[in-house]
């Protein structure tokens, strides 16, 4: 199966580059380029992207607020939602905390590897959460904390879905969750499935960052 992906940046040559780097897979493919974030919507409901790679800074509607409008979109009309991977300048840049709240799945750095950034591409397109721990921890840390303390003290989370949690903040995969847990990779979907409806979020993007900023998780541990 073919991951459809729009190019959002309003620099056309880092546009040309992105597209030469992923056309040029198998599994990749470019359905569309924008360069401005208020044309998102009409570019995804035109184009039907699996993922959506979005610059956070642009000169016109920046990427928090193009996600922000993607998720509000999808909601009005019942849309399917592409995931959205924010492409940024800096890793602990306060917009990029800002961009995981809107709702994408995870970032990437401008200058990393075509490699790094194909594989970013792969791995929110399959579902999974593209996080830097040890950035999320530093943007947390450095930031004013949101509320959610309260919200995941009453979510009533077991001690396994706490366990999982935990092992999500720290970046692991369903997989490498199992493994350390001893269970199976649909048992972890499970949990994780259970721990998303308790904490009343859309994804695990938003149920680590919920962690972090609510203390359950530290930023220095």
């Amino acid at each position: 199966m073919t991951v459809r992906v729009l190019l959002v940046d309003d620099e056309a040559l880092v546009r040309s580059g992105l597209r030469v780097i992923i056309d040029g897979e198998p599994d990749l493919e470019v359905v569309g380029e924008v360069a401005d974030g208020a044309d998102v919507p009409a570019a995804v409901a035109g184009s039907g992207p699996d993922v959506v790679l979005m610059d956070v800074r642009m000169p016109g509607l920046d990427g928090i607020s193009a996600t922000r409008a993607l998720r509000a979109h999808g909601h009005r009309t019942g849309a399917r939602q592409p995931r959205v991977l924010v492409v940024t300048t800096f890793e602990n840049d306060d917009y990029v905390l800002e961009a995981l709240r809107a709702g994408a799945a995870g970032f990437i750095l401008k200058r990393a590897h075509p490699d790094q950034v194909l594989e970013a591409i792969r791995v929110v397109a399959r579902g999974d959460a593209l996080l830097f721990p040890d950035a999320l921890r530093r943007l947390v840390a450095t930031t004013s904390p949101a509320s959610g303390g309260d919200r995941l003290a009453r979510a009533g989370l077991t001690a396994r879905e706490s366990d999982v949690l935990r092992l999500m903040a720290a970046g692991r995969s369903n997989a490498e969750i199992g493994a350390e847990l001893f269970l199976g990779v649909e048992t972890v979907k499970t949990h994780v499935g259970n721990l998303l409806a308790k904490l009343r979020v859309r994804d695990r993007t938003q149920a680590v960052v919920l962690a972090y900023e609510s203390g359950f998780v530290r930023p220095g541990g």
